[in-house]
């Protein structure tokens, strides 16, 4: 099995400087839904990880939550894509759990979900902390340029990315070094 793991926000849709609480809020990325889909064409299961500390803060109802993600899906299946499933912690940074990146748990539990041993898996996020986690866990780390990462564009890369990190200017680029489109 061809299992990709990628981080939500900043990696598939726009970030936001608070936290997406609405279906509304949430905006696929330019290139993202196609990228996803051409993945999916060629055999690639894709599951989601993602931090989502506003459920942990009381700012989003698990009901908001599946909206979101309903207008998600909804908008790749427009473009013939999916997602296999989405993993989240809904913890804040204080309660120091092991589910939330840089921890490996979302990732380990993906692992352990799909059968597939995480260092056959990469990991594909816009934060270093979701590289640490890919690390943490065993996972590929693919370091994309968008969302927390855009600055990175114009500063160059930090020198303290985990030993192995690959970068894609977003996630097009980084379907098409998987797809061996380069």
């Amino acid at each position: 099995m061809k299992l990709l793991i990628l981080d939500r926000d900043g990696t598939i849709n726009v970030p936001r400087d608070d936290f997406i609480t609405t279906p509304e809020e949430w905006v696929p990325l330019h290139g993202a839904m196609e990228a996803i889909a051409r993945l999916n064409h060629a055999g690639w299961k894709v599951v989601i990880a993602t931090n989502q500390p506003a459920i942990g803060r009381g700012l989003l109802e698990m009901a908001a939550l599946n909206a979101i993600h309903n207008r998600m899906n909804h908008t790749l299946a427009e473009v013939g894509a999916r997602i296999e499933a989405v993993f989240i912690c809904p913890h804040t940074p204080e309660d120091a759990c092991r589910c939330r990146k840089p921890g490996p748990g979302l990732l380990e539990q993906i692992g352990q979900r799909f059968g597939v041993p995480l260092s056959q898996v990469p990991m594909a996020g816009d934060s270093v902390w979701d590289m640490d986690a890919a690390v943490a866990a065993g996972c590929q780390p693919h370091l994309l340029l968008t969302g927390n990462s855009e600055a990175y564009r114009h500063w160059g890369v930090p020198a303290h990315l985990p030993t192995g990190t690959q970068v894609h200017v977003d996630l097009a680029a980084f379907a098409q070094v998987l797809l061996g489109d380069t």
